[in-house]
């Protein structure tokens, strides 16, 4: 059976069709403003690939420090909303003290992970790549 192209490939695909075909072909018409619009929308199509790639590591790898995080205050069955919201009540009720390095690193770890998606290319998520020098 073949699988190809995944949706991934399809989602590139389209973003690359709108940011090197239609785009510039609208702005040499003159029409800056759709320009402008299918590069939105190419950007819109990259972030929507990057979460069907990156999400579901990511969001396992959330909940399982998470987890840890909550110890016996995480539900086990309780979902990736459900522990974030536990979390923020648990801050604000000063569970954690602050500097807390278990907790510092997740929000860290997180903070990556939702740059990875939505700005890959934001300097300071490119620094803290592990490729990186």
């Amino acid at each position: 059976m073949q699988d190809l192209p995944t949706p991934e490939q399809l989602l590139a695909a389209v973003a690359r069709f709108l940011r090197d075909d239609a785009g510039p072909a609208l702005a040499g018409h003159g029409d800056t403003a759709l320009a402008y619009h299918a590069r939105v929308a190419a950007n819109m199509l990259d972030t929507v690939r990057r979460q069907g790639l990156l999400a579901p590591a990511s969001d396992a790898a959330e909940a399982l420090r998470l987890r840890a995080l909550l110890g016996a205050g995480a539900p086990a069955d309780a979902d990736l909303p459900t522990l974030n919201r536990l979390l923020a009540d648990g801050i604000a009720r000063g569970d954690w003290p602050a500097g807390q390095p278990e907790l510092a690193d997740h929000l860290w770890a997180t903070t990556l992970a939702k740059l990875a998606v939505d700005q890959p290319g934001y300097d300071t998520y490119q620094r803290h790549q592990p490729d990186r020098p």
